[in-house]
């Protein structure tokens, strides 16, 4: 659907509604012409909002505004040699707020051409109704009646490649989902016209003329079915297909949601079009839609313009609901398709015998659109509420403030995963493109709740993971958007417990280590033990697996004041070199050392020594550091065995 479908209901649900306008902004684009127009209805009408486009890219038939404030409008373009002659198009464009055209798309040549409806994709691809030429001598082998070429017909699905490029992504062909039972020596031949509903007769005329026998004229398109229903003017009638399908299904009659492939799920409108009795509801068809989930009275019906088929031969639109049965449709074999006839018809004061729309707003209003004249807003009872005369536009849609004046919020932290305990930033964003110089405010809740906020960037210390939920508010238009971002908390190690024996310092077990003294890191000290070379506060940092840590409570050390202080010329080595074995002679009763290698750690320690045995060390260059409270005295040792 071109607007919001919101969920299936097999009942009509009819309600008290306040004859009252519903929206905001109504826009229209006239045929022919180089602008488009966004009117404030509540203000007698006030133009909010006007494009203007080039005269060599005039509005051909329909115009839509999407989410993102963009406009996707048919444009006149046509091949050399084309088949078709009304409501032709062949040119789609996705026009941004300031006018630019991102995409141009072109679909003509001498046997397609685009025409008449498109309907805008919530994926951002656009479908269109091209005609698919086809020669006599096709038709006579498909078993038409009369040797003559087809206008058939095909819809298709492109995907934006370039600002003016597109792939065809999918594509369902008319053509594949004919039957006849005028020749059984030709294709298509069934027995029974009306037991084959979900095929059309290709000899059945209807009221147009060959080439340009059936004439799709409008097409929408249903997310939650994933269905794409279509009006045939020629055939009266409207079509619903799977779009759920591949291309290759669609061109057969299995697969998809429905188990059908391309064959029709379901029509409606004109019972003699596939053998069956029934009234013909419709008098011209255009502009085939599925209504709103939240329309207050026919919740996802099935609507259409009928432009002569209103009471005395006036425009009406008429809506029904469809017998849904999961994704296909109840049918009894040999009947007409239920229900027999509307649940809801407005006709209006005017006849347009040519294109116009109708929309279904909401509160139960409906919007109708005039191809000829004006835009009318009316109650359920047919009460005209609000009118934009001299529109000319072939399709008019009504949206409340906020679609138009949306703003876009964002949200993120300056860090998405932290440990417990530490602190991150949140910040929040927002656009409004439609808005010059917006002013924003900020609510943040979360989930677990206790947290709130109006800052755009609190700061936060979670001790657990946590989504913030950020609504941000224009203070200028009143329309808000809501964003969240999670913070992941992981887990900190529990605190270390350091102990002291003499001067060494102990740190109870973890993943990994780093001793501080004083507050400052310690290079390379990253054992689970450290040996105190001077007096100080200490500190020893364990870090976990996942990279959070936790730091001990402070060592204060004084010890090393036992000590008498080393003088240099009071301590020597000997023998030196030597093979690991070598005495320490020093005027000092009480001194302390230890050997370190040459990559700095520590190997060996001791207090008062006066014999040392390294010789389990390799061959190499070691130092001795003597110290006291005051200073360190280093020795060179050398080893060699």
């Amino acid at each position: 659907m071109k607007r919001l479908f919101l969920g299936l209901f097999m009942s009509v649900i009819i309600c008290p509604v306040f004859a009252q306008q519903w929206g905001y902004y109504t826009l229209y684009a006239p045929k022919n012409g180089t602008q488009a127009f966004l009117v404030d209805t509540a203000n007698s009408p006030v133009t909010y909002k006007t494009w203007t486009f080039s005269s060599s890219a005039r509005n051909a038939y329909s115009t839509y505004l999407i989410p993102g404030d963009t406009l996707v409008r048919t444009t006149n373009y046509t091949a050399s040699t084309h088949p078709g002659t009304g409501g032709i198009t062949g040119k789609f464009q996705k026009v941004t707020w300031d006018g630019t055209v991102a995409w141009e798309y072109s679909y003509s040549s001498s046997t397609t051409q685009m025409h008449h409806d498109i309907c805008p994709l919530p994926n951002g691809n656009v479908l269109f109704i091209s005609y698919d030429s086809r020669t006599s001598s096709e038709a006579t082998q498909a078993g038409s009646s009369t040797a003559s070429a087809y206008w058939s017909e095909k819809i298709v699905e492109v995907h934006q490649t370039g600002p003016a490029t597109g792939e065809i992504v999918w594509e369902w062909k008319l053509w594949d989902h004919l039957c006849q039972n005028y020749n059984s020596s030709k294709d298509n031949y069934v027995s029974s016209i009306s037991d084959n509903p979900q095929l059309l007769n290709i000899n059945y005329a209807g009221s147009g003329n060959l080439p340009d026998r059936w004439h799709m004229n409008g097409i929408d398109y249903n997310e939650e079915l994933d269905q794409i229903v279509v009006s045939m003017h020629f055939m009266n009638s409207v079509f619903v297909i799977d779009h759920s399908t591949t291309t290759a299904e669609a061109a057969g009659h299995t697969g998809g949601n429905s188990g059908k492939g391309g064959d029709f799920l379901y029509r409606w409108g004109n019972p003699a079009s596939y053998g069956a009795s029934g009234t013909t509801i419709f008098n011209t068809i255009h502009d085939a839609h599925w209504v709103s989930g939240d329309n207050a009275n026919y919740p996802n019906a099935l609507a259409a313009y009928n432009n002569q088929g209103g009471t005395g031969g006036k425009t009406a639109f008429d809506v029904w609901q469809p017998p849904y049965d999961g994704y296909n449709y109840s049918y009894t074999s040999g009947n007409a398709y239920t229900p027999s006839t509307y649940d809801y018809q407005y006709t209006s004061t005017f006849t347009a015998s040519n294109e116009g729309n109708s929309q279904q707003l909401p509160n139960g209003n409906s919007l109708i659109n005039n191809f000829q004249g004006s835009i009318y807003e009316v109650s359920p009872t047919g009460t005209v509420l609000w009118t934009k005369t001299g529109a000319q536009s072939t399709h008019a849609y009504r949206f409340e403030k906020c679609f138009v004046r949306r703003i876009t919020a964002s949200a993120d932290a300056s860090d998405l995963v932290i440990c417990s305990g530490d602190n991150t930033e949140l910040s929040a964003s927002a656009t409004a493109i439609t808005e010059v110089n917006p002013v924003f405010t900020y609510v943040w809740t979360s989930v677990p709740a206790g947290f709130n906020s109006t800052d755009s960037n609190p700061v936060v210390s979670p001790d657990e993971t946590v989504t913030y939920n950020v609504i941000v508010t224009n203070t200028a238009s009143g329309c808000s958007d809501e964003a969240s971002v999670t913070v992941t908390v992981l887990p900190s190690p529990a605190i270390p417990e350091v102990t002291l024996d003499d001067n060494e310092l102990s740190c109870s077990e973890a993943y990994a280590y780093q001793w501080y003294f004083n507050g400052n890191l310690i290079a390379d000290a990253t054992n689970q033990t450290y040996l105190i070379t001077e007096n100080g506060t200490y500190q020893a940092e364990v870090i976990a697996e996942n990279g959070c840590s936790s730091m001990s409570e402070e060592v204060v050390f004084a010890g090393l004041n036992d000590f008498t202080s080393v003088a240099e010329n009071d301590i020597s080595i000997f023998p030196n070199p030597s093979d690991g074995k070598f005495m320490i002679e020093s005027n000092n009763i009480n001194f302390e050392f230890y050997v370190v290698n040459i990559a700095g750690e520590t190997i060996f320690a001791g207090k008062n020594n006066t014999e040392v045995d390294l010789s389990s060390l390799d061959n190499g260059m070691y130092y001795v550091n003597f110290v006291s409270n005051e200073k360190i005295i280093t020795r060179k040792i050398i080893i060699i065995k």
